[in-house]
Formats: structure tokens, sequence, C-alpha cells
């Protein structure tokens, strides 16, 4: 059987240094319109102009608060969206605005594990069905037949083959995600974009799926792009991690450097909200920066930087200037005047009056000292 062109899989492989993905000043704004004439009105800006790149086989993680564009940016990656505007270039070929045609080969380069486990499977198709969809849509026979390598990822991915012939209601929550696993696998993309892989699963699944994930990128050679709220996960699972505020990249480092001396204030903040569970730290001072006011609203965001609002270092340029993403240190790139661990950008500027009262420090307070045992009645 011909396989459909694929522009992406025809691009040129001769530079492996080059990367899988490149994203350059991606947008997407959605539209709010009112009255019966549907005029707009105003816009969400949800992702406002984004750059980044990543690399064959390596897994970037993307973290930041609910509502700054992570989920918007996988879609858009996966071109589940359409970009309002910027570039997206898979494996060197332009992606950004391929019609219905050109999208459906590349499908099987890239897929997207979906953050809801109800939401994203069909209630009325079995297991077996629903797993073997990319098969029958991209006109694929595996060795075998569908139903043996439908059987086979089911397994992989920790379920039981006799699943084949359940239906969705059957399962919890998390053997739904491994179901949405398999079926994102289920082509051995190259790409794989995972919203909140773990977000649904209980503690004790969490682990087994994250080195789940790891074996498959091992065995399969796949690139990953993960999107999550826990902090501890993307520090195990992530090569290097990108940090997101209403909208824009703030930070952009690998692992070890980002959770050691984060240079963002706003990464900052969000490294001091990670719990440390270590016993021989019981009882000791910890300061945890506490932010202040709730994100601003994405529909008209703040002029300049646009977490001066809420930023304990605040100057006047900050509120005038956006800080471009500039790489002060190798591999590291952070967009602020004033960073972290950093040479500042723009010192001796004045601060903002709201500076002062951004944070609130919040230290744990020492333990109460035991009481002593008392003795027993006639032991005195």
């Amino acid at each position: 059987m011909t396989e459909p062109r694929n522009p992406a899989r025809e691009a040129s492989h001769d530079d492996d240094a080059a990367p899988l993905l490149k994203v350059e000043g991606l947008v997407k704004h959605f539209p709010i319109k009112k009255g019966l004439l549907q005029r707009q009105v105003g816009a969400v800006k949800a992702v406002d102009g984004i750059d980044f790149e990543v690399r064959r086989g390596e897994t970037l993680g993307v973290v930041g608060e609910s509502g700054c564009g992570k989920s918007t940016m996988g879609r858009l990656i996966t071109r589940l969206l359409e970009p309002s505007g910027g570039r997206v270039e898979f494996d060197g070929a332009d992606i950004t605005h391929l019609k219905t045609a050109g999208l459906r080969p590349l499908r099987r380069d890239i897929q997207m594990i979906f953050q809801d486990p109800y939401g994203s499977l069909n209630p009325r198709h079995t297991i077996g069905a629903i797993v073997s969809a990319p098969f029958r849509l991209q006109g694929v026979e595996p060795e075998g037949g569908v139903k043996k390598e439908v059987q086979g990822l089911l397994e992989r991915v920790g379920l039981s083959p006799e699943h084949y012939n359940r239906y969705p209601h059957e399962f919890s929550g998390g053997q739904r995600q491994r179901i949405g696993i398999a079926r994102a696998l289920a082509l051995k993309p190259r790409l794989v974009v995972a919203d909140e892989p773990v977000s649904a699963l209980d503690v004790s699944i969490q682990a087994q799926v994250v080195n789940l994930l790891d074996d498959l990128q091992d065995d399969l050679g796949l690139t990953y792009v993960i999107i999550a709220h826990d902090l501890s996960v993307i520090r195990h699972v992530s090569d290097r991690i990108a940090v997101m505020y209403l909208g824009k990249m703030v930070e952009l480092a690998d692992r070890t450097s980002l959770y050691q001396a984060p240079m963002h204030p706003y990464t900052k903040a969000l490294m001091s909200a990670v719990p440390v569970p270590d016993p021989r730290r019981r009882g000791a001072k910890s300061e945890r920066i506490l932010l202040r006011g709730d994100v601003p609203s994405p529909i008209a965001p703040p002029s300049g930087c646009r977490f001066h609002t809420r930023c304990w270092k605040a100057t006047q340029v900050c509120a005038t200037k956006e800080p471009p993403l500039l790489e002060l240190a190798p591999g590291r790139r952070v967009a602020c005047h004033h960073p972290e661990n950093a040479a500042d950008q723009v010192p001796g500027d004045a601060p903002l009056a709201s500076a002062r009262d951004a944070v609130a420090l919040v230290g744990t307070a020492p333990p109460a000292a035991p009481v002593p045992p008392q003795a027993p009645a006639g032991e005195q």
C-alpha cells in the first residue's frame, strides 16, 4: 500500500542538529463578538508571540498558571487550532496553514495526549475501535493484523488485551488515560504533545505512567512536549523547561539550571511553592513567595512586562517596555529587565509603588516544643 505524501517526512534529514519543531512568533487570538451583527469588540490573547525550538529526542516541559496559554499552545503546534499569526515548522517543513489534505498525513508524525480522559474517548465505541482508529484513518495495516497490534498496545500501557471489546465507561479515569496514550502512540509518531498526562491519575499510578512514557521515548525515538501544573513531574521528565505567563514565554532553560537558580521572578515564585519532601528539613525555616492578586485578563493584558503588576522587582521600565526573550547565560533565555541570578538589564531605574505590596513572604513556623514525658503515678 502506497503511503500518503507527507511534506514533513520528505524534508531533508542531512542536518541532524536541526530542531524537529521550530516555532516563531506564534499567536492565537480568540475573537469576542457581540450584537446581532456579531461584530468583534475584542480578543482573548491566549498565545501572544512565543518562540522556541524542540530538539529531536528531547522532552520539553511547559509550566505556568492556569490560563497562561499552555494548552492552547499545545493545540497550535499539533495544528488542532489554526494560528492567528507566526510560523510553525516540523522537520523543516512549514505546517502553519496546512489544509485538511496536507494535515492528514502529518497526523502520523504528530499526536496529542489530551488532559480529560473522560471527554477524549467516544463512549459509543469499544476500546478496540478507539485505539484502532488511527490505523483505519491512515490506511495502515500492521503486520499480524490491527487487532493483534491494538492488543499489544493495550498491554504495553498497562492494560489487559481482553479489554479490547469493553467500553470507556467500564474503566477508571487512570485507565482511560492509558487508553488515550495507546491511541496516540499507535502509529509510532515522532512528536507527542501531552497535555497534563498524569493529572487525572492517582499519585501511586503517576510514577508508573511517567516511567512508561520514558520507556516509550527510548523504544520509539519519541520527542515530547509535556504540559503540566505539577512542577515535580516536569522536573522528573523534562530535559528543558519553558515557563509561560499570560500568553508569553518568560524563561527557557535546562532542568538543572532552572530549579537551582531561576532567573525570572515569576519562575522563582513558582519554585518557592514546590514542597521539599525531606524529613531532615522538618521544622526548618523556608520562604515561600506568595503572589498577591489574580492573573490579569488576557483580553486586556498589562502594558510592558505582563508580570509587572505582581512583581516585587518592577520598575518604571517594566510598565512601559516589554522585555525581549534574551540569552543571558548559555542555553538560558529570560524575558526580564531585572532578572534573578544575573546582571540587572536596567540598573538604577525607579521602582514602581505597587512593587512593595506585590508579594508576601510566608515562612514555615518551627514545630512546637515536645512535651516531656510524665512519670507514672507512684514513681514521683
